[in-house]
């Protein structure tokens, strides 16, 4: 594996991990939105190409 100089990598894994650990808590406070946007782009698609009625 490549080294870079200055670069500890102990701190590198803890930066890794913090920003993973914030990655993973916005995935969680975004979960509730999922119906919305379901709604949202199911809404959308039925705007654009209306159902044939006769």
């Amino acid at each position: 594996m490549a080294r870079v100089a200055g670069r500890s990598p102990v701190l590198s894994w803890l930066a890794g991990i913090f920003c993973a650990g914030v990655v993973i808590v916005l995935l969680w406070l975004a979960i509730p939105m999922g119906p919305v946007l379901i709604d949202y782009l199911g809404d959308a698609l039925r705007s654009i190409a209306p159902p044939d009625t006769p």
